[in-house]
């Protein structure tokens, strides 16, 4: 089987879900399963639902919104008297009745039951569009195949259990599912993280022995920096895992962190392309004779800093470093990088859940802190270290780290 996976961005709107259509077209659409993401921005229009409820503020006006803009989308595609627009109420309705009647105050719980809607609707509205079109599908709740523990907006999965149920599926078919969900031993929905949907499409090319996997961006493949922060960036046509792997670990957002292992365990080849002109070649990422090894640009921005030391100047030991981790797990702090000296220790960190003020207050009792919130990571791979100077000009540097080929630097 092929496995393709189109994000928020390919499913937009009415015209986008056509294109989709297009893109299958001119794959061919066979023995394929297909990963949907939520349509554009509704993971953060729910995100706000969620923080609405919690704020005992009106909710319902915002659920009302996104919607109107389903049944738009919806009106775009199919005769008013279709099935698909009774499905989306129901939806809607069940995002309604579930807040309703939650009594549960874990924000984390909640809001994956919620926020997992936006792939249910538009997972449903894709499957019954291209079955309008002849386009033969089976709609599956992805959450009946990936499994997880219960570590609600970071799920970790259950890898045996997985494999058991997606195994299973029919191979000679076309599937329509959800990226980003999972389910829990009780069977309530949990997410894979924030831009999960890429490592849904690997979980399922792992567990179908897939022959490959495509994500469809906007974009024409893996480039060497974001074209939207760099200039003069270049196409790379063929990378190795290995690449791949350390561009999404450095921060690169085409490519999300938890994707490649599964892919590289079955040596699964993996492509992104263009889902604007899918002719285009793109990026194969696996081995390759052809592989690269360019000079890339990666920034990840909304970092903060966070400097650590002890209050009597003494070392930064074992117990103090094994205590400092044990929050950055407590608070699902992620360090971007980290620079220690005898009586120092300095942490770029991704504070995904805006914990950082608990972790700080914690960490005051035993030393001393310094936060600098707003930072960016900037990151070359493959730098070619005589010519680095260039990479310092106009920028305030507040922590630097040079390690065999890759420049990286905290900045303001």
């Amino acid at each position: 089987m092929k496995i393709f996976k189109f994000g928020g961005a390919s499913v937009k709107d009415a015209e986008s879900v056509k294109n989709v259509a297009m893109v299958l077209k001119s794959q061919g659409f066979a023995k394929c399963l297909l990963v949907i993401s939520a349509m554009g921005k509704t993971t953060n229009e729910l995100e706000k639902v969620v923080e609405l409820y919690f704020k005992k503020e009106n909710y319902q006006t915002e659920i009302e919104k996104i919607k109107r803009k389903h049944i738009e989308i919806a009106e775009g595609l199919f005769p008013e008297n279709h099935a698909v627009f009774a499905e989306i109420n129901l939806f809607f309705d069940d995002i309604d009745s579930f807040l309703r009647r939650n009594k549960s105050p874990n924000y984390d719980f909640v809001y994956d039951q919620v926020v997992s809607c936006g792939e249910m609707i538009s997972t449903k509205i894709v499957s019954e569009y291209l079955n309008e079109i002849q386009f033969t599908n089976q709609w599956l709740d992805a959450r009946d195949y990936v499994k997880t523990d219960n570590s609600y907006r970071e799920g970790v999965v259950d890898w045996a259990k997985t494999e058991e149920f997606i195994s299973n599926l029919n191979k000679e078919i076309c599937y329509v599912t959800q990226g980003f969900i999972g389910s829990d031993g009780n069977n309530f929905t949990v997410t894979l993280g924030r831009e999960g949907s890429d490592y849904s499409a690997a979980i399922f090319a792992y567990c179908l022995n897939a022959e490959a996997m495509t994500i469809w961006k906007d974009v024409p493949g893996v480039m060497t920096g974001d074209p939207r922060k760099f200039k003069d960036v270049t196409l790379l046509s063929h990378i190795s895992y290995e690449e791949a792997i350390e561009m999404a670990y450095y921060g690169a957002s085409v490519i999300h962190p938890k994707t490649l292992q599964p892919l590289q365990q079955k040596n699964i080849p993996f492509y992104v392309k263009s889902f604007v002109d899918p002719t285009k070649e793109g990026t194969k990422v696996g081995a390759s004779e052809k592989n690269q090894s360019e000079e890339s640009y990666i920034l990840k921005e909304n970092q903060t800093l966070l400097k650590i030391s002890t209050r009597d100047f003494s070392f930064i030991a074992e117990d103090h470093m094994s205590l400092i981790f044990g929050y950055l797990s407590k608070y699902k702090i992620k360090v971007s990088l980290m620079q220690n000296s005898a009586i120092s220790l300095a942490l770029c960190l991704e504070d995904k859940f805006n914990t950082v003020d608990e972790l700080n207050e914690e960490l005051q009792k035993v030393f001393k802190t310094e936060v600098i919130k707003n930072v960016s990571l900037f990151t070359v791979r493959n730098a070619k270290i005589e010519n680095i100077d260039k990479f310092y000009q106009e920028k305030s540097v507040l922590l630097e780290q040079i390690a065999k080929n890759t420049l990286q630097m905290v900045t303001q």
